[in-house]
């Protein structure tokens, strides 16, 4: 569908969407403000046209298919205004208040209200929670937050009866049961309705609670939650296994689960003040159990976790907040691709903890890069990042070949073996790649026959440490390199 105000109106008309001409209009408004926006405040991952008018726009309206809006209504992490732009614009008799305490898009949410000429409408830049002053009749939420993690923070500004409309995947099954066990003094399921975006295989539900006259839980109890109220970004409370969130987080202790996600879980105090200080655009959020102290910088996302699930996540038992960082994109070598001078270092470590210390190894001694061979373990594993510290943003990392398939035809390779000679022989050449064994096995027979250095010990100990050794071999290459 070509982009454009009157393809708008046709894939809304053709999802059942029926709106006035100036209500049309006011939509596409609000698109292009959106889109226009987007560039600069990462708002929506969605750019094409006919996807952002589906799973935004018709999803968010659909909602009138199911039940009248309650007024008035608070639109939860509204973000770009979504579900509560297209709401407005659809039930302007509606009291509607964008929740969002991002600063950055309070600012954009005010100028969208603005522009649009909304009468009832406002933005609450704040986090929605028990100091909400005042109760309205309904909230409504597509936010990733679990049910029952939402209800605490809205419990008491719901008034008895209002409802509470989460829009949600079709998966929510172990979130509509823990509401159950947990929530049902104060929340009444009343409907789940799950339904197809027409035109796409996407399934929704949306499930909506009935607000009870029992008195709300006394959500705070001690001075940690006051300090989670007064943080100025977003906090998200986690309490339990069965949380979305968590399950990614969990899933970020394996090096598959950092590939899947392209995120890393990093520990230590120093590591992550330096990862924090050097690399801010990396950081995605800030990790702590309920105890725990809010982060510096207030667009990061906080994640509060219950003490065991806390414990669970932080495998070296630092007992320090963890940081969440986006992992670089680690490209395939090629020996066909141009090498930079110098060293570049082929690793097949499966320890991750020497995947860490030799990366570490590479920053200290001027590596230009390290190329991780399928045999090695990830780069961003907890105990490899560990190890590394903030060396994995220093050093260019590149992903290679079996070491059994380890060979060039442009620059030659030097292996680290025993049988090698000495570390001093002779100058390095100017570039080159220092290939070192698996631990265990050693090297493959192709690359014992090739040349290789050795680290002289005393006679007696059978060997170094493979990140050890390694290390001392950088190191007199890099006085011994040419210039």
């Amino acid at each position: 569908m070509r982009p454009g105000r009157a393809g708008l109106e046709a894939i809304l008309r053709d999802c059942g969407v029926e709106l006035a001409s100036n209500q049309y209009d006011a939509l596409w408004t609000y698109h292009q403000m959106l889109r226009a926006a987007n560039a600069s405040l990462n708002m929506t991952r969605i750019h094409n046209f006919e996807n952002m008018v589906l799973k935004h726009y018709v999803d968010s309206l659909l909602v009138l298919d199911f039940l009248d809006l309650p007024s008035p209504i608070i639109d939860m992490g509204s973000g770009p205004g979504l579900p509560g732009v297209p709401l407005k614009i659809a039930r302007p008799d509606v009291r509607m208040i964008l929740c969002e305490p991002r600063s950055a898009r309070v600012e954009f949410l005010s100028q969208v209200c603005e522009k649009l000429g909304f009468e009832g409408a406002e933005v609450y830049g704040h986090k929605l929670g028990p100091d909400y002053p005042g109760r309205v009749k309904g909230v409504v939420t597509r936010a990733v937050a679990s049910i029952a993690e939402t209800f605490e923070r809205v419990a008491a500004c719901i008034e008895p009866g209002g409802r509470m409309i989460f829009m949600k995947g079709p998966g929510c099954d172990p979130e509509v049961d823990e509401a159950r066990r947990d929530w049902t003094i104060w929340f009444r399921l009343e409907a789940d309705h799950p339904y197809t975006i027409p035109g796409t295989t996407h399934d929704r539900r949306l499930v909506v609670y009935e607000r009870t006259d029992a008195d709300p839980p006394l959500i705070e109890k001690d001075a940690s939650a006051r300090v989670a109220r007064s943080f100025a970004g977003t906090v998200r409370e986690i309490t339990s296994e069965s949380n979305a969130t968590y399950r990614l987080l969990s899933d970020l202790l394996t090096g598959r689960g950092v590939r899947k996600h392209g995120l890393a879980i990093l520990s230590g105090p120093r590591i992550t003040a330096e990862v924090a200080e050097k690399f801010p655009g990396r950081v995605e959020g800030w990790i702590t159990d309920a105890e725990g102290p809010p982060p510096a910088d207030p667009s990061w996302t906080w994640h509060r976790l219950a003490s065991p699930l806390f414990k669970a996540l932080d495998v070296a038992g630092t007992h320090a907040p963890l940081l969440l960082a986006r992992a670089p994109v680690i490209d395939a070598w090629s020996d066909s691709s141009p090498w930079p001078a110098g060293c570049t270092l082929f690793v097949p470590f499966q320890d991750p903890e020497n995947v860490g210390a030799v990366i570490r190894s590479a920053a200290a001694f001027g590596v230009p890069r390290v190329v991780l061979l399928q045999e090695a373990a990830h780069p961003f594993h907890p105990r490899a990042s560990r190890a590394a510290g903030p060396a994995l943003f220093q050093v260019e990392l590149m992903t290679g070949p079996s070491i059994r398939e380890l060979s060039s035809s442009s620059h030659p390779l030097i292996a680290l073996d025993a049988s090698g000679e000495p570390l001093d022989a002779e100058p390095f050449p100017e570039t080159f790649g220092l290939v070192v064994g698996v631990e265990g096995p050693g090297l493959p027979e192709h690359l014992r026959r090739g040349p290789k250095r050795r680290v002289p010990i005393v006679e007696g100990v059978e060997s170094l440490n493979a990140a050890t050794a390694t290390a001392v071999a950088l190191y007199a290459w890099s006085r011994l390199a040419p210039g």
